[in-house]
């Protein structure tokens, strides 16, 4: 392999001849080879957009000449689309507070600018990644505000993927709505519900899900950009301060705003604590969700096999024929991840010091995977599972004519012991319990037909009142 050497404040290193990146890079890859992962391609685009925006104001501002800049935002609306994405290899987990990760874009931005204009990479006479790439600008304004630009995009994406499946749990819940079943309480039976008003109660926890981030957004839109170092704007012209905003604004098509304090939003990462927050707000309920559906669809024969799921794969190198919930698992896998995630963030936030917080890195990596992993499973879930669900009516029919969750519709009218006394002898003897009621010469079969019915058990009031009415 060929090379050239890059020169900084340390010494001199060699780099690949043929990369965009330069020294600074080389420096980081030797200094952080922790995980074997790399800064999340999102950031990378985001910083590429946040880079562009910075090279019109500052042409704009008279500080930057135009052929240089334009090459530069050439360069940088490539690697916003996703090119020369092989060159960013800074590990996330990295000191600094995202030195290293903005050195690696305003190289290769730099040296495909230099290319553009006919120049040899690291030739840096042409197109400097500080002097030109990076200038008006700091890491501590540029990534932080990469991030948000970054997160904003994501959190709009798993709203519209939460918004699909809360879609497909109302389309299950029309379609189960005269499945009558055993509803259950602390796993034991409890009073009678229809399916589909359990899949109402998945559709809604989506839902609130949702429009918690679609709504938390809005709370992404204010930057610091124009802040510099500190946030109070140090070698940033006025001019390209009000400019840069504008010109990011045209370029992501989100709604930001300078912050009125960028100080503020400088020292303090709070916003992506509230994100996250919302984001294992979603991770518990898809939790809770794929538990359930566990449960309902366990068995087939032994278990409780009131739903049957898709099956997407073989179950076992072992048992022949088993098929598993591989889809709900994987949901429940990526929701504790996201739990977990929640909490390096919050702890990372809390660990910022003074004017600046030196773990953005981390809180990017995780918030970012979050946003990722979410995206990924609700897709799936809705795609490979829910769409696909079906019913086993019998089964259900089964457990409900077997349990003794009628009972409690006929309390009111029997009274609470007396009900009891039936449930104890029904138990005692293996009976069902409306051969006992109808032995016992309470009510009648029809009656019970007409009492034990999804319109009477599943509203609100007595079940069979305007019945017994009629009867008295």
């Amino acid at each position: 392999m060929e090379y050239r050497i890059e020169k900084d404040l340390l010494g001199e290193i060699k780099v690949p001849k043929e990369a965009y990146y330069g020294i600074h890079t080389v420096r980081a890859c030797n200094n952080f080879p922790v995980s074997g992962l790399r800064t999340h391609p999102a950031l990378i685009r985001a910083i590429a957009r946040v880079k562009q925006a910075a090279a019109l104001a500052n042409m704009s501002a008279g500080l930057l000449d135009r052929r240089v800049g334009d090459a530069i935002c050439r360069a940088a609306e490539e690697v916003a689309g996703g090119g020369l994405a092989d060159q960013f290899i800074v590990d996330p987990f990295q000191g600094g507070a995202g030195t290293s990760t903005n050195m690696n874009v305003n190289e290769v931005i730099a040296n495909r600018a230099i290319e553009l204009l006919g120049g040899q990479k690291g030739d840096y006479r042409l197109v400097h990644p500080l002097e030109h790439v990076n200038l008006s600008q700091s890491t501590n304004d540029v990534y932080p505000t990469a991030l948000r630009v970054a997160a904003i995009g994501m959190v709009l994406e798993l709203s519209d993927c939460l918004a699909g499946l809360q879609a497909a749990f109302q389309e299950k819940e029309a379609e189960f709505a005269g499945i009558l079943k055993v509803g259950r309480t602390e796993m034991q039976d409890a009073v009678p519900v229809t399916l589909g008003q359990e899949f109402s109660a998945f559709a809604e926890g989506i839902a609130r899900d949702r429009w918690r981030l679609y709504k938390v957004e809005e709370r992404l839109r204010q930057v610091n950009l124009g802040g510099t170092a500190v946030g109070t704007g140090l070698n940033a012209d006025p001019k390209y301060i009000y400019a840069v905003i504008e010109e990011l604004r045209a370029i992501t098509g989100y709604g930001l705003a300078r912050a009125e304090n960028t100080v503020d939003l400088t020292q303090n990462a709070d916003v992506f604590v509230e994100v996250s927050g919302l984001l294992k707000a979603a991770a518990v309920n898809l939790s809770k969700i794929a538990g359930d559906l566990r449960l309902l669809s366990s068995g087939p024969l032994g278990g409780l096999a009131e739903l049957k799921l898709p099956q997407v794969q073989p179950g076992s190198s072992i048992m022949p024929g088993k098929v598993n919930p591989v889809i709900p698992e994987m949901v429940t896998q990526v929701a504790f991840q996201v739990m977990g995630n929640d909490q390096v963030i919050a702890m990372a936030a809390a660990a910022g010091q003074l004017e600046l917080n030196a773990f953005m890195p981390l809180i990017a990596h995780n918030l970012l995977q979050s946003l990722e992993l979410l995206i990924n499973a609700v897709n799936i879930f809705s795609e490979k599972c829910v769409k696909g669900i079906k019913a086993d009516e019998e089964r259900c029919r089964r457990w409900l004519e077997e349990s003794h969750s009628f009972i409690t519709a006929l309390t009111p009218h029997l009274g609470y012991d007396r009900a009891a006394e039936l449930v104890k002898k029904a138990m005692a003897e293996k009976r069902l319990l409306r051969e006992v009621i109808i032995e016992s010469g309470l009510f009648t079969a029809g009656e019970l037909e007409l009492i034990f019915t999804p319109g009477e058990l599943t509203r609100p009031g007595v079940a069979g009142a305007k019945l017994l009415e009629k009867k008295g």
